[in-house]
């Protein structure tokens, strides 16, 4: 036991503004209980969490402002203090977590938009049973935010604290129930534990990272609606079933079709990735600090970086003119939508508990820009470039800049009221923005065929 405070107190520890609290990817709980976990489950919704940290952060002030003194000692006396007595304590500065968290998100937004579009082009071939090919990129990212929200191995050393299994295992020896797992110093309150790691997983920059930027970007929002916009259309049909027209009736049920199977899957993937994380917790890795520190975090500056850098050199001079439209202007432009969405949920989220404004923003804003890079692109106007560049802004910026995972982890986190209200509102929002401007072009001229892959 000492020697884990020890390790803990010897790492660096991160420090992150207290608005980066307000992102739902990492303030969300887990969406199922684990059974082995019975005397300490305690659900909490998000308005739950959001009230605590709200309260928590005011507490921390108040205790600052009355503990201050009027004036500061000078560094030399703290350096004194820090080295006469108490263990000093180690700390990564607020301007590297920053940067560090940014760079992240950069990088794993570029590989989230190029799993989107790889898994799309597996997925769409003759013959196909879902011709809306990126349910299955929602439904990935939202597996994999599942798995981080209830994963407790693959950051383990960063709160400093034994796995749940083996608190419990604890507890049982001690013949134990009520939550704690020994007597004495060993004695540990398993629900405390718990508390801990929700609460640091949220200062962790490679966890924000993989939450934020890689499952933010695996899936999309805005191409969810536009599916939904096609079907209702009867723009999406396969060339063997394609029938030119049909009643409203069927319009209906083909809206109902995409907007059901895409919702459903998304939030049984966001299920099953937290079942995973159970069932394999005892074989997950943890990352250790050293790793962490002094190979990861610089090492995702450098590739973060290096890799907008090379997709913009690439845009430029590409080694085939076609990847400019297929990839190369989606990868440029999708750490961009990844970084508005990000800033858009630490200023807004906290603004309504039971409505996430940022990601609702997000949401609504990158499906009016999908509708309206989707006009020009199949309006008889413009030339290849022109349509390329739109591509890459629907499949880069707007895929980005949406997303599914985060949109229904909070639903799972919601108070059911609260959650129906916001989903329902989220989609029909979103669809009466992309009805207003997609309608007009397809119900007049009609889309024309894309000049970049005609």
């Amino acid at each position: 036991m000492a020697a884990r405070r020890s390790s803990a107190a010897e790492s660096p520890t991160y420090d992150i503004p207290d608005d980066w609290a307000n992102l739902d990817e990492v303030a969300a709980t887990s969406p199922v209980e684990n059974v082995a976990e019975a005397p300490i489950y305690r659900h909490r919704s998000l308005e739950q969490i959001r009230s605590r940290d709200r309260d928590e952060r005011e507490r921390r002030r108040a205790s600052v402002s009355q503990t201050r003194e009027p004036s500061h000692p000078p560094a030399e006396q703290l350096d004194v203090e820090a080295k006469g007595g108490e263990e000093e304590e180690h700390h990564v500065s607020r301007l590297a977590t920053q940067i560090y968290t940014i760079s992240y998100l950069v990088f794993f937004s570029i590989w989230g938009t190029l799993a989107r579009v790889g898994l799309t082009a597996l997925t769409t071939y003759p013959g196909v049973p879902i011709v809306f090919s990126v349910l299955w990129a929602n439904f990935g990212g939202s597996l994999i935010m599942g798995f981080l929200s209830e994963d407790r191995m693959l950051f383990r050393y960063e709160w400093g604290m034994p796995t749940y299994d083996q608190l419990l295992a604890r507890a049982k020896e001690n013949g134990n129930s009520n939550g704690s797992s020994g007597q004495g110093d060993e004695s540990i309150d398993l629900a405390a534990a718990k508390k801990a790691h929700l609460a640091t997983k949220k200062t962790i920059p490679l966890y924000i990272g993989l939450a934020t930027g890689f499952c933010g970007s695996f899936t999309s929002f805005s191409s969810f609606i536009r599916d939904i916009f096609l079907a209702l259309s009867n723009q999406m049909v396969t060339p063997e079933l394609g029938i030119p027209g049909r009643n409203g009736g069927y319009s209906f049920l083909a809206l109902l079709a995409v907007t059901i199977t895409t919702v459903s899957l998304s939030l049984s993937g966001l299920i099953l990735g937290a079942h995973l994380a159970i069932a394999l917790e005892r074989f997950t890795p943890s990352i250790p600090y050293p790793v962490t520190r002094k190979i990861l975090d610089p090492l995702g500056v450098l590739l973060g970086w290096g890799c907008w850098l090379g997709a913009v050199l690439m845009a430029i001079f590409p080694p085939h003119n076609r990847w400019r439209g297929e990839i190369l202007f989606a990868l440029v432009f999708a750490p961009l939508g990844c970084l508005a969405r990000f800033y858009l949920s630490i200023h807004l989220n906290a603004k309504v508990a039971s409505f996430p404004l940022g990601t609702f923003t997000a949401n609504v804003g990158g499906t009016a820009v999908l509708g309206m890079a989707w006009d020009i692109a199949h309006a008889r106007v413009g030339g290849v470039a022109g349509c390329q560049v739109l591509q890459g802004i629907e499949d880069g910026f707007c895929g980005c800049l949406t997303t599914i995972s985060t949109w229904v982890a909070e639903l799972s986190s919601l108070e059911r009221r609260h959650s129906y209200v916001y989903g329902f509102s989220s989609v029909v929002a979103a669809l009466a923005v992309m009805i207003a401007i997609m309608g007009g072009l397809r119900w007049s001229d009609g889309f024309s065929p894309l000049a970049c892959v005609s």
